[in-house]
């Protein structure tokens, strides 16, 4: 089934699937975490901000976490929500970081993306409406989703998980 075979207001199937997710709705009240555009421009760096505030995209295979197999939490590089984990992350070799699941459902929003000529899902952080990727659906990669959300680097904040739950120091590591 597409991600674009139905549109709703409905987020809550976000874990299992985008399909009723997809929406066109305005920024979350809050939006932006209440910063001006001339206050995200001083915050961020200017690559940054093109990603974040202006959805671009930055390079394959150059960002900081394509190929990071760091246990640990992603968060908003810019408002410093927590919105995925190591856990979820998995070897797509698109040359971008990619989750089959966010952390928690309502931590990210759905946007019909048809930009570029083109039809995907735009993701975008639910606390502050910064650009984080796309969100893909179907194409075979044997996740519990069927789903890879196809993160930019620059739109996250590794933070490392320094030790494992019984207490032994973190490997560094986490099995794809």
């Amino acid at each position: 089934m597409s991600i674009f075979s139905k549109r709703s207001e409905n987020t809550s199937a976000a874990s299992s699937s985008v399909v009723g997710a997809v929406t066109a709705v305005s920024a979350p009240e809050g939006a932006a975490a209440g910063k001006t555009d001339e206050q995200w421009r001083q915050e961020l760096t200017p690559e940054e901000y093109r990603v974040l505030r202006q959805a671009g995209t930055e390079r394959p295979y150059t960002g900081e976490y394509w190929d990071s197999h760091t246990a640990g939490v992603y968060q908003c590089r810019a408002c410093g929500a927590e919105l995925f984990t190591s856990n979820e992350k998995f070897d797509s070799h698109c040359g971008w970081p990619s989750f089959w699941a966010p952390l928690a459902e309502g931590t990210v929003r759905y946007i019909h993306d048809r930009t570029l000529g083109m039809d995907r899902v735009e993701v975008r952080c639910a606390t502050c409406d910064s650009h984080l990727g796309h969100v893909f659906e179907g194409e075979g990669y044997g996740t519990p989703t069927d789903q890879r959300f196809c993160i930019n680097s620059v739109s996250l904040r590794l933070v490392s998980k320094p030790e494992q739950a019984d207490g032994s120091p973190s490997t560094g590591t986490v099995a794809e």
